[in-house]
């Protein structure tokens, strides 16, 4: 991905004022929304043991998220001040690096998720012999690895500047190149295919459960595969199409709308954030139990406040008919 940093195409310029207000408070109501949720989250994994492959990749998986949701205040400033990045050369690259590291290894989590799902779910007794939580760990660490590899052009392509206004394309990779076209197909593809074959075989096994033990397990799977093909669909699906899309055409007369239409649905995919917290709910009763627990307490606080309002206002009401 051979991409200049400090260089304001045509299309760029033609950002409007409305548009980055549009953008900046997208941002914000994503950032305000999913970091309680996935801050819990990540709290709630760390601490409870990763006894289950599913467990190894929802705790990792809620680290991507958190890191991807706390870089969003960076885009949120990049818009708020009419698409002018103000945090220098080196910032720029690595705010984009680590965004779609997190994003893609996000991805990827999901889908070792349903193929797990699958093999508890299509084959049980064959599967128990793999399904151990330490090859899963070696696993992630397999994906943290080669992801960071692959994004790693992103630091390391050659910077340009072409004029005084900063103006960073790693946000939305907005420069292309015939690799970026092949390692955005492949990285897409995989797991997008290995989620949905699953989801699809997870299915077909329902339809020949007869025992009646054997509905639970099948009917969490189902929510998470249901989840999980929602989640890639709506959120990571547009993108990739519309990424494909302008890395091919980029050089024609559509640029700007190819380029706008990049934009947008990478922002998109920042919803991703908002929806992985509802999968954890229905999912993972320790996040579901805090979460509960939380929002009990949070009840309580406010019928508290309730009360003491309450009592001022009688204190004061009875102090002045005293007083009068």
């Amino acid at each position: 991905m051979n991409i200049s940093v400090w260089e304001r195409d045509d299309f760029n310029g033609t950002d409007s004022l409305q548009e980055n207000v549009i953008f900046a408070t997208f941002y914000i109501l994503i950032f305000v929304i999913a970091v309680p949720g996935n801050a819990l989250a990540l709290w709630a994994f760390f601490h409870q043991d990763c006894t289950s492959p599913t467990k190894v990749f929802l705790r990792h998986l809620s680290v991507a998220d958190i890191s991807y949701v706390l870089l969003l205040p960076m885009r949120i400033i990049y818009h708020l001040f009419n698409s002018y990045w103000p945090f220098g050369h080196v910032l720029c690259p690595l705010s984009g690096f680590l965004f779609y590291l997190n994003m893609y290894c996000s991805l990827y989590l999901m889908s070792f998720i349903s193929l797990d799902r699958f093999l508890a779910v299509v084959l049980p007794i064959k599967s128990q012999s793999v399904r151990k939580a330490t090859y899963a760990k070696v696993v992630v660490g397999i994906l943290w690895v080669t992801v960071i590899v692959s994004m790693s052009p992103i630091l390391f392509s050659k910077n340009e500047t072409k004029n005084s206004t900063g103006n960073c394309n790693k946000l939305y990779l907005e420069n292309t190149s015939s690799n970026a076209l092949v390692s955005t197909i492949v990285a897409f593809v995989i797991p997008l295919t290995t989620t949905v074959v699953c989801y699809i075989l997870i299915l077909w096994k329902l339809r020949t459960v007869q025992k009646q033990e054997e509905r639970p397990v099948i009917d969490k799977a189902i929510k998470m595969s249901i989840l999980i093909v929602m989640n890639f669909f709506f959120a990571f699906v547009p993108y990739h199409v519309s990424r494909v899309i302008y890395i091919i055409y980029s050089d024609g007369h559509m640029t700007e709308s190819l380029a706008r239409a990049n934009r947008i649905t990478s922002a998109l995919t920042c919803v991703n954030g908002v929806l992985d917290p509802v999968m954890y709910f229905f999912l993972n009763s320790a996040y579901r139990k805090k979460l509960l627990q939380l929002l009990f307490c949070l009840e309580h606080l406010l019928q508290l406040k309730s009360l003491v309002k309450q009592g001022h206002n009688h204190f004061l009401s009875t102090f002045r008919s005293v007083t009068f």
